[in-house]
């Protein structure tokens, strides 16, 4: 017991007292805030409805965890591309007005994407419940998820820097701060978590110092008001074009949401030798970690958030703060639940330019592109065997390709009720590269006098 009086840390059951579990669940919202309100800036979501279903979604990801897996969820960053195809195809004449920061309608339509996002992801976990993870390696294996967010992040290269043209000057020196704020705050506490905020204030302020910013919304706006929650719109036959796009997205989120539950357990675990106690090992809970991940998105298609996922820069201020207390991340859940009520706040995310979040974006885009790269490093695939080689080249070409140079980023093959002005280049790379992945499974190489390929990765 007295090991445990000398050792500060909180396990995910502990509760801390009440100005404890106030100040860091202030920090966890502070973290989470600046990439959950840019994802709905960028995708033309309401900013109050985004906070709020952030908030809610992480409390009831926590209580379907039975508060076992600490994580706080915000708005996925891997769905924009899908999100802002749909907004360009059904809501076009909002979703291109640069004076426009709300498209309800396109909202509608995605947010039943969102709710098979949700079932997708439920359904995953149930299986590697049932199955293991290992067996579903097979069918999904780090060149299919790792090639996807690639193209994820490098197919909005276009949008980014249609943002940044509004006033290059601008966007590049949000970009150039931004930049120097993730590299050398790294370990200066709560700083070293907030490059984006900072960013986004500093390229703000700029603008402001160049008379480029109107701010009279802010005065305009009132301190008190009801976020603008909307109904998915079930009825609409689009919609169910726009579940299969969206949904199949977490295909690319599946394996990051559990590398971060990988990394929890290690954090934990080590607090948990320290204190004396027994390691939790929430690293098994993979198919538990993915129903939770799936009953946030519920909430977030139900009320109109963002797609969202648990965020890794959440985990990383945890293992900063030793903090892993679920109920700190419920009180930081009813924290952001109540910003999304701010009306004064909602109007100067509004007043922000399109040149500044231009320069994030760079960075941002750029970022879910490498993680990808990352994954593949991590997983230590071979590139010079020929079927990871095949099923990588044509998710990439046939993904960034044909979202950067088809019209609309549509391959000409026109799906009834589903897609039928198209089906949206990213979806078509990972049909294509997952049926290549499951050919080589089927037809074995060995079956034609094939060898392997000696892996020099190992």
């Amino acid at each position: 017991m007295a090991s445990e009086k000398k050792v500060i840390g909180y396990m995910p059951q502990d509760v801390p007292g009440i100005g404890a579990m106030l100040s860091l669940g202030i920090q966890q919202v502070l973290t989470m805030f600046p990439a959950t309100v840019l994802v709905a800036i960028l995708t033309k979501f309401d900013v109050g409805v985004t906070l709020l279903a952030s908030g809610l979604g992480t409390i009831v990801a926590l209580l379907v965890s039975n508060r076992r897996i600490p994580m706080y969820y915000g708005s996925s960053f891997s769905y924009i591309t899908v999100v802002i195809t749909t907004m360009n195809l059904y809501a076009s004449d909002c979703f291109n007005d640069p004076a426009t920061f709300y498209c309800p309608d396109g909202v509608r339509i995605v947010q039943v994407g969102i709710l098979g996002t949700a079932v997708v992801e439920i359904l995953f976990g149930l299986l590697i419940m049932a199955i293991g993870k290992e067996a579903l390696d097979k069918v999904l294996p780090p060149v299919v998820t790792g090639s996807i967010a690639m193209v994820i992040g490098i197919a909005l290269a276009g949008a980014a820097l249609g943002m940044a043209s509004a006033n290059w000057l601008v966007a590049f020196i949000t970009l150039v701060l931004t930049v120097a704020f993730s590299v050398y705050l790294q370990g200066k506490g709560l700083l070293g978590m907030l490059p984006i905020l900072l960013g986004a204030i500093a390229g703000y302020l700029v603008s402001l110092a160049l008379g480029i910013v109107d701010v009279s919304p802010i005065g305009a706006a009132s301190w008190f008001r009801l976020p603008a929650i909307t109904i998915p719109a079930f009825a609409d036959p689009r919609s169910w074009g726009a579940v299969l796009g969206i949904a199949l997205i977490a295909i690319a989120t599946i394996p990051e949401s559990t590398a971060h539950l990988y990394q929890m357990s290690l954090y934990i675990d080590a607090l948990a030798a320290e204190l004396g106690r027994k390691p939790l090992e929430i690293k098994r809970l993979i198919g538990l970690n993915l129903i939770a991940d799936g009953s946030n998105d519920v909430v977030n298609g139900l009320l109109g958030g963002c797609a969202g996922t648990n965020y890794g820069e959440n985990n990383s201020l945890m293992a900063i703060t030793r903090n892993y207390s679920s109920a700190v991340m419920m009180a930081a859940g009813v924290l952001a639940m109540l910003l999304g009520f701010i009306g004064k706040l909602a109007a100067v995310v509004q007043t922000i330019p399109t040149a500044v979040t231009g320069g994030l974006a760079i960075y941002l885009f750029g970022v879910i592109g490498m993680q990808g790269v990352a994954l593949i490093q991590s997983e230590k695939v071979n590139l010079f065997e020929p079927r990871q080689l095949a099923v990588g080249a044509a998710i990439l070409v046939l993904g960034i390709g044909g979202n950067l140079g088809l019209a609309n980023g549509l391959f000409p093959f026109p799906i009834p009720v589903v897609f039928p002005s198209g089906i949206p280049a990213i979806v078509f790379a990972a049909i294509v590269g997952i049926l290549l992945n499951a050919l080589f499974i089927i037809v074995k190489p060995s079956w034609f006098g094939v060898k392997e390929r000696v892996d020099i990765n190992a």
